[in-house]
């Protein structure tokens, strides 16, 4: 299969890795440059797989305050060095992240941090909706295992797709930016506030509230 020049531009500046190594991943997969970078990935070829395992104990928390202070984030994400927490490079992908924690309301960073039981329970549910949908008990667990990954795509942070480009996740913009800067990144906690969460209240639909201001 033909490999587009601009498909390698594009996985090159994504992944940081050789035009080589991104001609012969894309060939592999066919032209679809998620899988692309993702086979860099696990071959330790990107630039970003090069420096996940450096340390990285410098870099900022980040706020963001929504119009109003209806709702309130603090983000803690680290780089290597405080050169490089302090550039307009790095704090506006920080302030990125706390707008889209803002706007998406993920749980957590990364599917890792779900807890073991609330996948299960997920699971149970998801198995009783597509029981009670009349499906065959013999492709259930099939359609479940896929429906947990779009429970993970709404709960991770990591996975969410970028509210500023809904063609990339969080996870790939990272990679960009380690590749752009050169350093580990490493997006660590947040905490995210509401008003009156919790609270018996009008409902107030905040969240559309921001990604529409996001958007702008």
């Amino acid at each position: 299969m033909a490999v587009d020049a601009k498909a390698v531009k594009e996985l090159r500046e994504r992944t940081g890795a050789g035009m080589l190594d991104c001609k012969k991943a894309l060939e592999e997969a066919n032209n679809d440059i998620t899988k692309a970078a993702e086979l860099l990935r696990e071959k330790g070829l990107s630039a970003a797989a090069n420096k996940a395992g450096r340390i990285a104990t410098e870099g900022t928390v980040e706020s963001y305050i929504h119009a109003g202070g209806r709702i309130g984030v603090l983000v803690e994400i680290n780089c290597e060095t405080d050169f490089v927490g302090k550039t307009d490079s790095f704090k506006e992908f920080a302030r990125d992240i706390a707008m889209q924690i803002a706007a998406a309301n993920p749980l957590y960073v990364r599917r890792e941090e779900v807890p073991s039981a609330d996948v299960e329970k997920e699971k149970e549910i998801l198995k009783a909706q597509a029981l009670n949908e009349g499906k065959p008990e013999k492709i259930v667990e099939k359609m479940v295992e896929g429906r947990i990954s779009k429970f993970y795509e709404e709960y991770c942070l990591m996975e969410q797709s970028f509210v500023k480009d809904p063609d990339k996740t969080i996870s790939q913009l990272l990679n960009e930016k380690i590749s752009t800067i050169g350093e580990n990144i490493t997006i660590r906690r947040f905490v995210r506030f509401e008003l009156g969460e919790g609270l018996e209240k009008k409902v107030d639909n905040f969240v559309e509230e921001v990604m529409a201001q996001v958007k702008q």
